[in-house]
Protein backbone atom coordinates (compact mmCIF):
# COMPACT_ATOMS: atom_id res chain seq x y z
CA UNK A 1 0.00 0.00 0.00
CA UNK A 2 2.87 2.51 1.01
CA UNK A 3 4.46 1.60 -2.86
CA UNK A 4 1.14 2.39 -4.62
CA UNK A 5 1.06 5.92 -2.69
CA UNK A 6 4.59 6.54 -3.11
CA UNK A 7 4.47 5.55 -7.34
CA UNK A 8 0.95 8.08 -7.32
CA UNK A 9 2.16 10.71 -5.34
CA UNK A 10 5.53 10.59 -7.93
CA UNK A 11 3.13 10.97 -10.74
CA UNK A 12 1.14 13.66 -9.67
CA UNK A 13 2.18 17.23 -10.73
CA UNK A 14 4.51 19.31 -8.83
CA UNK A 15 2.96 22.53 -9.44
CA UNK A 16 0.99 21.98 -5.99
CA UNK A 17 4.54 23.12 -4.48
CA UNK A 18 4.11 26.48 -3.19
CA UNK A 19 7.21 29.28 -4.15
CA UNK A 20 9.83 29.36 -2.16
CA UNK A 21 9.02 33.42 -1.11
CA UNK A 22 6.40 31.65 1.14
CA UNK A 23 8.90 30.08 2.97
CA UNK A 24 10.26 32.94 4.35
CA UNK A 25 7.05 34.37 5.44
CA UNK A 26 5.50 33.76 9.62
CA UNK A 27 2.41 35.12 10.58
CA UNK A 28 1.40 35.69 14.00
CA UNK A 29 -2.55 36.37 13.15
CA UNK A 30 -4.80 34.11 15.36
CA UNK A 31 -7.65 32.93 13.12
CA UNK A 32 -6.46 34.89 9.94
CA UNK A 33 -8.59 33.99 6.42
CA UNK A 34 -10.99 31.42 7.96
CA UNK A 35 -13.87 30.81 5.74
CA UNK A 36 -16.88 29.10 7.59
CA UNK A 37 -18.49 25.72 6.81
CA UNK A 38 -21.62 26.13 5.03
CA UNK A 39 -22.98 23.88 7.45
CA UNK A 40 -22.44 25.87 10.29
CA UNK A 41 -19.50 23.84 11.77
CA UNK A 42 -16.50 25.71 12.79
CA UNK A 43 -13.26 24.95 11.43
CA UNK A 44 -11.12 25.08 14.57
CA UNK A 45 -12.08 21.93 15.94
CA UNK A 46 -9.40 18.82 15.94
CA UNK A 47 -11.90 16.56 14.12
CA UNK A 48 -11.92 19.04 11.46
CA UNK A 49 -8.65 20.12 11.10
CA UNK A 50 -7.40 16.26 11.14
CA UNK A 51 -10.03 15.53 8.28
CA UNK A 52 -8.83 18.22 6.45
CA UNK A 53 -5.51 17.31 6.26
CA UNK A 54 -6.20 13.81 5.31
CA UNK A 55 -8.39 15.20 2.48
CA UNK A 56 -6.03 17.38 1.41
CA UNK A 57 -3.36 14.03 1.49
CA UNK A 58 -5.36 12.18 -0.80
CA UNK A 59 -5.88 14.78 -3.13
CA UNK A 60 -2.96 16.57 -3.54
CA UNK A 61 0.97 15.19 -3.42
CA UNK A 62 2.76 14.82 -0.30
CA UNK A 63 4.65 17.33 0.89
CA UNK A 64 8.34 16.95 0.33
CA UNK A 65 10.89 17.76 3.29
CA UNK A 66 11.96 20.51 1.79
CA UNK A 67 8.58 21.67 1.26
CA UNK A 68 7.88 25.37 2.73
CA UNK A 69 5.04 23.80 4.96
CA UNK A 70 7.71 22.14 7.08
CA UNK A 71 8.87 25.58 7.87
CA UNK A 72 5.35 27.11 10.17
CA UNK A 73 6.06 26.28 13.61
CA UNK A 74 3.45 24.36 15.97
CA UNK A 75 2.37 26.82 18.14
CA UNK A 76 0.96 29.40 15.18
CA UNK A 77 -2.64 29.03 14.62
CA UNK A 78 -2.31 30.06 11.16
CA UNK A 79 -5.48 28.63 9.42
CA UNK A 80 -5.62 28.33 5.45
CA UNK A 81 -9.19 27.74 3.49
CA UNK A 82 -9.88 26.48 0.14
CA UNK A 83 -12.67 26.46 -1.35
CA UNK A 84 -13.10 23.87 -4.16
CA UNK A 85 -15.98 24.03 -7.14
CA UNK A 86 -17.88 20.46 -7.82
CA UNK A 87 -15.94 17.66 -9.08
CA UNK A 88 -17.80 17.36 -12.77
CA UNK A 89 -16.86 13.56 -12.03
CA UNK A 90 -18.48 13.18 -9.30
CA UNK A 91 -15.92 12.81 -6.72
CA UNK A 92 -17.35 13.40 -2.77
CA UNK A 93 -15.36 14.71 -0.18
CA UNK A 94 -17.45 15.01 2.42
CA UNK A 95 -20.01 17.75 2.63
CA UNK A 96 -17.72 20.51 3.58
CA UNK A 97 -15.76 21.65 0.75
CA UNK A 98 -13.42 23.57 2.62
CA UNK A 99 -10.16 22.24 3.63
CA UNK A 100 -8.53 23.59 6.31
CA UNK A 101 -5.23 22.92 7.87
CA UNK A 102 -3.84 24.06 10.88
CA UNK A 103 0.32 24.69 12.28
CA UNK A 104 -0.65 21.46 14.02
CA UNK A 105 -2.28 19.41 11.47
CA UNK A 106 0.18 20.81 9.24
CA UNK A 107 3.32 19.31 11.65
CA UNK A 108 1.51 15.65 11.66
CA UNK A 109 1.66 14.85 7.73
CA UNK A 110 4.56 13.06 7.52
CA UNK A 111 3.40 10.97 10.46
CA UNK A 112 0.05 11.28 8.46
CA UNK A 113 1.21 9.67 5.61
CA UNK A 114 3.09 6.45 7.50
CA UNK A 115 -0.19 6.04 9.30
CA UNK A 116 -2.57 6.56 6.39
CA UNK A 117 -2.99 2.55 5.63
CA UNK A 118 -4.18 1.95 8.99
CA UNK A 119 -7.11 4.62 9.17
CA UNK A 120 -9.01 3.51 6.32
CA UNK A 121 -12.27 5.25 8.35
CA UNK A 122 -11.10 8.62 8.24
CA UNK A 123 -11.56 9.70 4.50
CA UNK A 124 -12.70 6.94 1.52
CA UNK A 125 -12.27 8.04 -1.84
CA UNK A 126 -12.47 6.12 -5.08
CA UNK A 127 -11.27 8.05 -7.85
CA UNK A 128 -11.46 6.73 -11.46
CA UNK A 129 -7.99 5.40 -13.29
CA UNK A 130 -8.82 7.25 -16.50
CA UNK A 131 -10.51 10.44 -14.80
CA UNK A 132 -9.65 13.61 -16.59
CA UNK A 133 -10.61 16.81 -14.75
CA UNK A 134 -10.70 19.83 -16.64
CA UNK A 135 -11.51 23.32 -15.17
CA UNK A 136 -15.72 24.15 -15.01
CA UNK A 137 -17.02 27.78 -14.19
CA UNK A 138 -19.22 27.89 -11.08
CA UNK A 139 -23.12 28.04 -12.09
CA UNK A 140 -24.13 31.83 -12.15
CA UNK A 141 -27.38 31.08 -10.02
CA UNK A 142 -24.60 29.48 -7.69
CA UNK A 143 -22.30 31.64 -7.27
CA UNK A 144 -21.64 33.49 -3.95
CA UNK A 145 -19.81 36.72 -4.04
CA UNK A 146 -17.89 37.06 -0.72
CA UNK A 147 -15.86 39.95 -1.74
CA UNK A 148 -18.24 43.07 -2.24
CA UNK A 149 -16.49 44.92 -4.83
CA UNK A 150 -17.25 41.77 -6.89
CA UNK A 151 -20.80 42.85 -6.85
CA UNK A 152 -19.61 46.64 -8.37
CA UNK A 153 -20.38 46.77 -11.87
CA UNK A 154 -16.75 46.15 -13.77
CA UNK A 155 -17.29 49.17 -16.60
CA UNK A 156 -18.85 51.81 -14.78
CA UNK A 157 -20.03 53.38 -18.12
CA UNK A 158 -22.29 50.62 -18.91
CA UNK A 159 -23.96 50.86 -16.00
CA UNK A 160 -24.55 54.58 -16.13
CA UNK A 161 -26.19 53.29 -19.32
CA UNK A 162 -28.09 50.71 -18.18
CA UNK A 163 -30.09 53.24 -15.99
CA UNK A 164 -33.50 52.44 -16.17
CA UNK A 165 -34.89 56.07 -14.70
CA UNK A 166 -34.55 58.03 -18.12
CA UNK A 167 -35.87 54.50 -20.04
CA UNK A 168 -39.03 56.41 -19.91
CA UNK A 169 -38.53 59.39 -22.18
CA UNK A 170 -36.40 57.43 -24.65
CA UNK A 171 -37.39 56.32 -28.41
CA UNK A 172 -39.16 52.98 -28.33
CA UNK A 173 -37.62 52.29 -24.65
CA UNK A 174 -34.31 52.37 -26.06
CA UNK A 175 -34.38 50.06 -28.34
CA UNK A 176 -32.71 52.10 -31.18
CA UNK A 177 -29.84 52.51 -28.48
CA UNK A 178 -29.25 49.09 -27.73
CA UNK A 179 -29.36 47.78 -31.12
CA UNK A 180 -26.50 50.33 -32.13
CA UNK A 181 -24.76 49.03 -29.37
CA UNK A 182 -24.66 45.66 -30.62
CA UNK A 183 -23.50 46.59 -34.09
CA UNK A 184 -20.72 48.23 -32.77
CA UNK A 185 -19.75 44.89 -30.89
CA UNK A 186 -20.86 44.59 -27.63
CA UNK A 187 -22.78 42.07 -26.59
CA UNK A 188 -26.28 42.63 -24.74
CA UNK A 189 -26.15 41.68 -21.45
CA UNK A 190 -29.24 39.93 -19.76
CA UNK A 191 -30.61 42.80 -17.28
CA UNK A 192 -30.62 45.05 -20.48
CA UNK A 193 -32.69 42.71 -22.60
CA UNK A 194 -35.23 42.17 -19.41
CA UNK A 195 -35.71 46.02 -18.42
CA UNK A 196 -35.78 46.51 -22.35
CA UNK A 197 -39.19 45.03 -21.88
CA UNK A 198 -40.74 46.43 -18.88
CA UNK A 199 -40.62 50.33 -19.39
CA UNK A 200 -43.49 52.08 -21.68
CA UNK A 201 -43.75 55.55 -22.72
CA UNK A 202 -44.34 57.80 -19.99
CA UNK A 203 -47.92 59.37 -21.16
CA UNK A 204 -48.30 62.99 -21.48
CA UNK A 205 -49.10 65.37 -18.78
CA UNK A 206 -52.75 67.21 -20.03
CA UNK A 207 -52.55 71.10 -19.88
CA UNK A 208 -53.80 71.78 -16.98
CA UNK A 209 -50.84 69.72 -15.10
CA UNK A 210 -48.74 72.16 -16.88
CA UNK A 211 -50.31 74.89 -15.30
CA UNK A 212 -50.80 72.76 -11.63
CA UNK A 213 -47.29 71.92 -11.80
CA UNK A 214 -45.27 74.54 -13.63
CA UNK A 215 -45.40 78.64 -13.02
CA UNK A 216 -43.72 81.41 -14.50
CA UNK A 217 -45.19 82.86 -18.06
CA UNK A 218 -42.60 80.31 -19.81
CA UNK A 219 -44.00 77.69 -17.80
CA UNK A 220 -40.06 76.68 -16.81
CA UNK A 221 -40.07 76.47 -12.80
CA UNK A 222 -40.99 73.62 -10.40
CA UNK A 223 -43.85 74.30 -7.80
CA UNK A 224 -42.69 73.62 -4.30
CA UNK A 225 -45.05 70.85 -4.33
CA UNK A 226 -44.27 69.03 -7.29
CA UNK A 227 -42.00 66.24 -7.87
CA UNK A 228 -39.98 65.17 -10.97
CA UNK A 229 -40.02 62.00 -12.50
CA UNK A 230 -35.85 62.33 -13.52
CA UNK A 231 -33.90 62.06 -10.48
CA UNK A 232 -33.49 65.97 -9.17
CA UNK A 233 -29.64 65.76 -7.63
CA UNK A 234 -28.28 64.68 -10.99
CA UNK A 235 -27.76 66.33 -14.42
CA UNK A 236 -29.11 64.47 -17.01
CA UNK A 237 -28.12 63.03 -20.36
CA UNK A 238 -27.22 66.37 -22.53
CA UNK A 239 -29.62 65.56 -24.93
CA UNK A 240 -32.70 65.98 -22.53
CA UNK A 241 -31.27 69.10 -21.48
CA UNK A 242 -31.04 70.55 -25.14
CA UNK A 243 -34.57 71.94 -25.52
CA UNK A 244 -36.31 73.27 -28.62
CA UNK A 245 -35.94 76.92 -27.77
CA UNK A 246 -32.39 76.47 -28.87
CA UNK A 247 -33.27 77.20 -32.43
CA UNK A 248 -33.54 80.71 -30.86
CA UNK A 249 -30.12 81.05 -31.34
CA UNK A 250 -30.59 80.16 -35.21
CA UNK A 251 -33.23 83.35 -35.48
CA UNK A 252 -31.16 85.85 -34.12
CA UNK A 253 -27.45 85.12 -36.19
CA UNK A 254 -29.81 84.63 -39.24
CA UNK A 255 -31.74 87.50 -38.62
CA UNK A 256 -28.56 89.50 -39.06
CA UNK A 257 -27.12 88.29 -41.67
CA UNK A 258 -30.10 89.65 -43.63
CA UNK A 259 -30.17 92.64 -42.16
CA UNK A 260 -26.34 93.36 -43.82
CA UNK A 261 -27.48 92.18 -46.87
CA UNK A 262 -29.79 95.05 -46.42
CA UNK A 263 -27.36 97.57 -45.57
CA UNK A 264 -24.67 96.54 -48.56
CA UNK A 265 -27.57 96.54 -51.43
CA UNK A 266 -29.73 99.45 -50.13
CA UNK A 267 -29.53 102.83 -51.69
CA UNK A 268 -30.33 104.88 -48.36
CA UNK A 269 -27.57 103.56 -46.64
CA UNK A 270 -24.77 103.12 -49.61
CA UNK A 271 -23.11 106.09 -47.39
CA UNK A 272 -22.17 103.61 -45.01
CA UNK A 273 -19.39 101.47 -47.86
CA UNK A 274 -21.07 97.92 -46.66
CA UNK A 275 -18.76 95.33 -47.79
CA UNK A 276 -21.11 92.48 -49.11
CA UNK A 277 -18.87 90.24 -47.70
CA UNK A 278 -19.74 90.89 -44.40
CA UNK A 279 -23.38 89.03 -45.38
CA UNK A 280 -20.93 86.31 -46.62
CA UNK A 281 -19.76 85.61 -43.27
CA UNK A 282 -22.61 86.42 -40.95
CA UNK A 283 -24.87 83.68 -43.53
CA UNK A 284 -21.90 80.93 -43.73
CA UNK A 285 -22.06 81.23 -39.93
CA UNK A 286 -25.52 81.14 -39.69
CA UNK A 287 -25.44 78.00 -41.64
CA UNK A 288 -22.77 76.41 -39.98
CA UNK A 289 -24.75 77.34 -36.74
CA UNK A 290 -28.34 75.80 -38.40
CA UNK A 291 -26.86 72.98 -39.12
CA UNK A 292 -25.16 72.02 -35.86
CA UNK A 293 -28.47 73.26 -33.53
CA UNK A 294 -30.32 71.04 -35.94
CA UNK A 295 -27.69 67.83 -35.83
CA UNK A 296 -27.99 67.60 -32.08
CA UNK A 297 -31.80 68.08 -31.94
CA UNK A 298 -32.29 65.37 -34.49
CA UNK A 299 -29.96 63.06 -32.48
CA UNK A 300 -33.04 63.77 -29.56
CA UNK A 301 -35.56 62.92 -31.75
CA UNK A 302 -33.91 59.81 -32.33
CA UNK A 303 -32.90 58.87 -28.89
CA UNK A 304 -35.45 60.56 -26.66
CA UNK A 305 -38.64 60.79 -28.68
CA UNK A 306 -41.20 61.24 -25.96
CA UNK A 307 -39.39 63.70 -24.64
CA UNK A 308 -39.86 65.75 -27.78
CA UNK A 309 -43.77 64.56 -27.74
CA UNK A 310 -43.53 66.58 -24.23
CA UNK A 311 -42.19 69.25 -25.50
CA UNK A 312 -45.05 69.34 -28.46
CA UNK A 313 -47.31 69.30 -25.88
CA UNK A 314 -45.81 72.13 -23.91
CA UNK A 315 -48.35 75.22 -24.20
CA UNK A 316 -45.55 77.02 -24.53
CA UNK A 317 -42.53 75.10 -25.88
CA UNK A 318 -45.03 73.92 -29.00
CA UNK A 319 -44.67 78.24 -30.47
CA UNK A 320 -40.70 77.36 -30.62
CA UNK A 321 -41.22 74.66 -33.01
CA UNK A 322 -41.93 77.00 -36.01
CA UNK A 323 -38.61 78.72 -34.97
CA UNK A 324 -35.92 76.00 -36.97
CA UNK A 325 -38.14 77.15 -40.15
CA UNK A 326 -38.50 80.78 -39.56
CA UNK A 327 -34.59 80.51 -39.18
CA UNK A 328 -34.14 79.03 -42.88
CA UNK A 329 -36.78 81.61 -44.15
CA UNK A 330 -34.03 84.07 -42.73
CA UNK A 331 -31.30 82.20 -44.23
CA UNK A 332 -33.29 81.68 -48.20
CA UNK A 333 -33.76 86.20 -47.42
CA UNK A 334 -30.80 86.82 -46.55
CA UNK A 335 -28.65 84.56 -48.97
CA UNK A 336 -25.39 86.63 -50.21
CA UNK A 337 -25.38 87.39 -54.15
CA UNK A 338 -22.39 85.72 -54.37
CA UNK A 339 -23.99 82.92 -53.90
CA UNK A 340 -27.10 82.96 -55.64
CA UNK A 341 -29.21 85.70 -57.30
CA UNK A 342 -32.24 83.64 -57.71
CA UNK A 343 -33.47 80.87 -55.59
CA UNK A 344 -35.86 78.25 -56.99
CA UNK A 345 -39.57 78.52 -56.58
CA UNK A 346 -39.95 75.07 -54.93
CA UNK A 347 -37.89 75.98 -51.98
CA UNK A 348 -40.75 78.63 -50.77
CA UNK A 349 -43.14 75.44 -50.90
CA UNK A 350 -40.71 72.93 -48.82
CA UNK A 351 -40.26 75.37 -45.96
CA UNK A 352 -44.15 76.33 -45.91
CA UNK A 353 -45.01 72.82 -45.72
CA UNK A 354 -44.47 72.24 -42.33
CA UNK A 355 -45.49 75.40 -41.18
CA UNK A 356 -48.98 75.06 -42.34
CA UNK A 357 -49.34 72.01 -40.95
CA UNK A 358 -48.11 73.74 -37.27
CA UNK A 359 -50.52 76.35 -37.79
CA UNK A 360 -53.88 74.27 -38.64
CA UNK A 361 -52.77 72.15 -35.51
CA UNK A 362 -52.16 75.64 -33.35
CA UNK A 363 -54.89 77.69 -34.70
CA UNK A 364 -57.85 75.27 -34.97
CA UNK A 365 -56.87 74.69 -30.55
CA UNK A 366 -57.28 78.51 -30.17
CA UNK A 367 -60.16 78.75 -31.92
CA UNK A 368 -62.04 75.15 -30.66
CA UNK A 369 -62.33 76.64 -27.24
CA UNK A 370 -60.90 73.34 -25.47
CA UNK A 371 -58.17 73.49 -22.90
CA UNK A 372 -55.59 75.08 -25.25
CA UNK A 373 -57.72 78.02 -26.62
CA UNK A 374 -56.03 81.17 -26.82
CA UNK A 375 -57.29 82.99 -23.90
CA UNK A 376 -55.67 79.95 -21.73
CA UNK A 377 -52.37 79.41 -23.48
CA UNK A 378 -51.63 83.06 -24.95
CA UNK A 379 -48.13 84.31 -23.81
CA UNK A 380 -45.79 86.70 -25.81
CA UNK A 381 -44.00 83.24 -27.31
CA UNK A 382 -47.40 83.31 -29.45
CA UNK A 383 -45.72 85.84 -31.88
CA UNK A 384 -43.72 82.61 -33.13
CA UNK A 385 -46.46 80.62 -34.49
CA UNK A 386 -47.39 84.53 -36.28
CA UNK A 387 -44.27 85.65 -37.96
CA UNK A 388 -43.85 82.60 -39.81
CA UNK A 389 -46.56 83.82 -41.78
CA UNK A 390 -45.03 87.09 -42.76
CA UNK A 391 -41.85 86.30 -43.44
CA UNK A 392 -43.01 83.23 -45.52
CA UNK A 393 -45.25 85.49 -47.70
CA UNK A 394 -42.19 88.31 -47.80
CA UNK A 395 -39.65 85.43 -49.28
CA UNK A 396 -42.58 84.38 -51.62
CA UNK A 397 -42.76 87.62 -52.95
CA UNK A 398 -39.46 88.10 -53.38
CA UNK A 399 -39.05 85.40 -55.94
CA UNK A 400 -42.10 86.63 -58.10
CA UNK A 401 -44.74 84.22 -56.36
CA UNK A 402 -48.24 85.81 -56.06
CA UNK A 403 -51.18 83.92 -54.57
CA UNK A 404 -49.21 82.12 -51.20
CA UNK A 405 -48.25 84.81 -50.43
CA UNK A 406 -51.08 87.03 -49.75
CA UNK A 407 -52.56 83.60 -48.90
CA UNK A 408 -49.81 83.38 -45.48
CA UNK A 409 -50.29 87.18 -45.45
CA UNK A 410 -54.17 86.81 -44.84
CA UNK A 411 -53.94 84.20 -42.13
CA UNK A 412 -51.09 86.15 -40.12
CA UNK A 413 -53.26 89.00 -40.19
CA UNK A 414 -56.15 87.81 -38.71
CA UNK A 415 -54.42 85.75 -36.16
CA UNK A 416 -51.81 88.55 -35.19
CA UNK A 417 -55.14 90.92 -34.46
CA UNK A 418 -56.93 88.37 -32.34
CA UNK A 419 -53.54 87.54 -30.25
CA UNK A 420 -52.46 91.32 -30.38
CA UNK A 421 -55.72 91.90 -28.13
CA UNK A 422 -55.70 89.00 -26.06
CA UNK A 423 -51.75 89.98 -25.24
CA UNK A 424 -52.42 93.36 -24.68
CA UNK A 425 -55.33 93.29 -21.93
CA UNK A 426 -53.47 90.35 -20.10
CA UNK A 427 -56.77 88.69 -18.73
CA UNK A 428 -56.57 88.24 -15.08
CA UNK A 429 -56.24 84.76 -14.64
CA UNK A 430 -52.42 85.50 -16.28
CA UNK A 431 -49.74 86.03 -14.55
CA UNK A 432 -47.00 88.87 -14.43
CA UNK A 433 -44.51 88.77 -16.18
CA UNK A 434 -40.98 88.33 -14.51
CA UNK A 435 -37.74 90.48 -14.48
CA UNK A 436 -35.85 87.82 -16.32
CA UNK A 437 -38.81 87.86 -19.16
CA UNK A 438 -39.27 91.42 -19.93
CA UNK A 439 -37.35 91.26 -23.34
CA UNK A 440 -39.89 89.04 -24.52
CA UNK A 441 -41.86 91.90 -24.89
CA UNK A 442 -40.02 92.94 -27.73
CA UNK A 443 -42.11 90.11 -29.45
CA UNK A 444 -44.95 92.52 -30.07
CA UNK A 445 -42.32 94.55 -32.75
CA UNK A 446 -41.78 91.44 -35.13
CA UNK A 447 -44.78 91.08 -36.35
CA UNK A 448 -45.55 94.29 -37.85
CA UNK A 449 -41.88 94.92 -39.02
CA UNK A 450 -42.18 91.81 -40.84
CA UNK A 451 -45.41 92.41 -42.09
CA UNK A 452 -44.81 95.86 -43.48
CA UNK A 453 -42.09 94.85 -45.86
CA UNK A 454 -44.28 91.41 -46.53
CA UNK A 455 -46.65 93.66 -48.06
CA UNK A 456 -44.24 96.24 -49.50
CA UNK A 457 -43.15 93.61 -51.49
CA UNK A 458 -46.51 91.95 -52.57
CA UNK A 459 -47.72 95.23 -53.70
CA UNK A 460 -44.52 96.47 -55.10
CA UNK A 461 -44.53 99.78 -53.09
CA UNK A 462 -44.06 100.62 -49.92
CA UNK A 463 -47.58 102.06 -49.53
CA UNK A 464 -50.24 103.17 -46.87
CA UNK A 465 -50.13 99.94 -45.71
CA UNK A 466 -46.96 99.18 -45.10
CA UNK A 467 -46.52 102.34 -43.40
CA UNK A 468 -49.74 101.64 -41.15
CA UNK A 469 -47.62 98.54 -39.86
CA UNK A 470 -44.05 99.79 -39.75
CA UNK A 471 -45.36 102.96 -37.28
CA UNK A 472 -46.99 100.20 -35.35
CA UNK A 473 -44.05 98.11 -34.95
CA UNK A 474 -41.77 101.64 -34.27
CA UNK A 475 -44.50 102.98 -31.55
CA UNK A 476 -44.43 99.42 -29.77
CA UNK A 477 -40.35 99.71 -30.18
CA UNK A 478 -40.05 102.66 -28.49
CA UNK A 479 -42.43 102.26 -25.90
CA UNK A 480 -40.50 99.24 -24.93
CA UNK A 481 -36.52 101.32 -25.34
CA UNK A 482 -37.64 104.01 -23.02
CA UNK A 483 -38.11 101.96 -20.19
CA UNK A 484 -34.79 101.33 -19.03
CA UNK A 485 -36.01 100.04 -15.21
CA UNK A 486 -37.47 97.77 -17.32
CA UNK A 487 -34.68 96.08 -18.14
CA UNK A 488 -32.37 95.77 -15.10
CA UNK A 489 -32.23 93.40 -12.74
CA UNK A 490 -32.76 89.98 -14.44
CA UNK A 491 -30.12 86.92 -15.15
CA UNK A 492 -29.82 85.25 -18.59
CA UNK A 493 -31.57 82.85 -20.50
CA UNK A 494 -31.68 80.42 -23.67
CA UNK A 495 -34.51 81.81 -24.83
CA UNK A 496 -33.45 85.46 -25.05
CA UNK A 497 -32.21 84.55 -28.70
CA UNK A 498 -35.56 84.25 -29.69
CA UNK A 499 -36.53 87.79 -29.02
CA UNK A 500 -33.47 89.68 -31.18
CA UNK A 501 -34.95 89.01 -34.64
CA UNK A 502 -37.48 91.40 -33.64
CA UNK A 503 -34.88 93.94 -33.20
CA UNK A 504 -33.20 92.95 -36.42
CA UNK A 505 -36.64 93.36 -38.22
CA UNK A 506 -37.48 96.61 -37.03
CA UNK A 507 -33.94 98.00 -38.49
CA UNK A 508 -34.20 96.31 -41.49
CA UNK A 509 -38.05 97.57 -42.18
CA UNK A 510 -36.85 101.21 -41.24
CA UNK A 511 -33.75 100.69 -43.47
CA UNK A 512 -36.68 99.73 -46.27
CA UNK A 513 -38.18 103.26 -45.04
CA UNK A 514 -35.76 105.54 -45.23
CA UNK A 515 -35.47 104.12 -49.14
CA UNK A 516 -39.12 105.53 -49.99
CA UNK A 517 -38.59 108.78 -47.55
CA UNK A 518 -35.25 109.98 -47.76
CA UNK A 519 -33.82 112.34 -45.09
CA UNK A 520 -31.28 112.69 -42.16
CA UNK A 521 -33.55 111.29 -39.54
CA UNK A 522 -34.64 108.69 -41.18
CA UNK A 523 -31.33 107.46 -42.16
CA UNK A 524 -30.10 107.95 -39.07
CA UNK A 525 -32.63 106.34 -37.51
CA UNK A 526 -31.94 103.41 -40.08
CA UNK A 527 -28.00 103.45 -38.70
CA UNK A 528 -29.16 103.68 -35.03
CA UNK A 529 -31.67 100.99 -34.61
CA UNK A 530 -28.71 98.28 -37.20
CA UNK A 531 -26.25 99.17 -34.23
CA UNK A 532 -28.70 98.34 -31.41
CA UNK A 533 -29.34 95.03 -33.21
CA UNK A 534 -25.95 93.98 -33.47
CA UNK A 535 -24.89 95.06 -30.18
CA UNK A 536 -27.53 92.72 -28.62
CA UNK A 537 -26.49 89.92 -30.33
CA UNK A 538 -22.94 90.52 -29.41
CA UNK A 539 -24.15 90.97 -26.04
CA UNK A 540 -26.01 87.32 -26.15
CA UNK A 541 -23.06 85.99 -28.33
CA UNK A 542 -20.77 86.62 -25.46
CA UNK A 543 -23.22 85.20 -22.69
CA UNK A 544 -24.09 82.48 -23.97
CA UNK A 545 -20.24 81.46 -24.96
CA UNK A 546 -19.38 82.44 -20.87
CA UNK A 547 -22.37 79.94 -19.59
CA UNK A 548 -21.77 77.34 -21.68
CA UNK A 549 -17.51 76.92 -21.41
CA UNK A 550 -16.75 79.07 -18.24
CA UNK A 551 -19.85 78.69 -15.91
CA UNK A 552 -21.28 75.37 -17.99
CA UNK A 553 -25.02 76.19 -17.23
CA UNK A 554 -26.20 76.74 -20.46
CA UNK A 555 -28.18 73.99 -20.49
CA UNK A 556 -29.84 73.07 -16.78
CA UNK A 557 -32.01 70.29 -16.18
CA UNK A 558 -35.25 70.77 -18.42
CA UNK A 559 -37.53 70.42 -15.34
CA UNK A 560 -40.61 71.36 -17.51
CA UNK A 561 -41.02 68.38 -19.46
CA UNK A 562 -40.50 65.50 -16.67
CA UNK A 563 -43.65 66.96 -14.69
CA UNK A 564 -45.70 63.50 -13.69
CA UNK A 565 -49.52 62.95 -14.76
CA UNK A 566 -51.26 62.99 -12.15
CA UNK A 567 -50.65 65.54 -9.29
CA UNK A 568 -49.44 63.55 -5.92
CA UNK A 569 -52.56 63.79 -3.32
CA UNK A 570 -50.07 63.66 -0.36
CA UNK A 571 -47.02 65.69 -1.65
CA UNK A 572 -46.11 67.18 1.39
CA UNK A 573 -46.02 63.82 2.97
CA UNK A 574 -43.46 62.64 0.38
CA UNK A 575 -41.59 65.50 0.59
CA UNK A 576 -41.36 64.78 4.77
CA UNK A 577 -40.66 61.28 3.78
CA UNK A 578 -37.67 62.08 1.77
CA UNK A 579 -36.42 64.46 4.44
CA UNK A 580 -36.59 61.76 6.91
CA UNK A 581 -34.59 59.52 4.76
CA UNK A 582 -31.99 61.58 3.68
CA UNK A 583 -31.36 62.46 7.50
CA UNK A 584 -31.35 58.89 8.34
CA UNK A 585 -28.62 58.07 5.50
CA UNK A 586 -26.51 61.05 6.71
CA UNK A 587 -26.96 59.25 10.62
CA UNK A 588 -26.17 56.30 9.45
CA UNK A 589 -23.24 57.46 7.42
CA UNK A 590 -21.67 59.51 10.72
CA UNK A 591 -22.07 56.25 13.11
CA UNK A 592 -20.20 54.52 10.35
CA UNK A 593 -17.71 57.12 9.76
CA UNK A 594 -17.01 57.22 14.07
CA UNK A 595 -16.81 53.43 13.88
CA UNK A 596 -14.45 53.71 10.96
CA UNK A 597 -12.16 55.89 13.16
CA UNK A 598 -12.32 53.89 16.71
Amino acid sequence: MEKDFEFSARQRPSSVELPSLLACVQSNIANFDITPSPRGETPHSNGSEITGVQNLTNVGSAPSRNSPIQAIKPHHAHTISISLPSSPSGLYVGQNSEIAMSGKAVDNVSNEHSNYHKNPHIVNLQQPKKAMFHSQPMPVGDRKVLNPLEAQPRNPRSSRLRDNRYDSFKTWSGKLERQISNLRGKPQEEEEIIDSQKPEPAPVPGVDRFFDALEGPELETLRASEQLVLPEDKKWPFLLRFPISSFGMCLGVSSQAMLYKTLATSPSTSFLHMSPKVNLVLWSISISLMAAVSFIYFLKVIFYFEAVRREYYHPIRVNFFFAPWIACLFLAIGVPPLVSENLHGSLWYVLMAPILCLELKIYGQWMSGGQRRLSKVANPSNHLSVVGNFVGALLGASMGLQEGPILFFAVGLAHYTVLFVTLYQRLPTNETLPKELHPVFFLFVAAPSVACMAWAKITGEFGYGSRIAYFIALFLYVSLAVRVNFFRGFRFSLAWWAYTFPMTGAAIATIRYSSEVKNVFTESLSVVLSCISTLTVIALLVSTVVHAFVLRDLFPNDISIAITEKRLKSSKKHVRVRAASSDAQDLEACVSGDSEGH
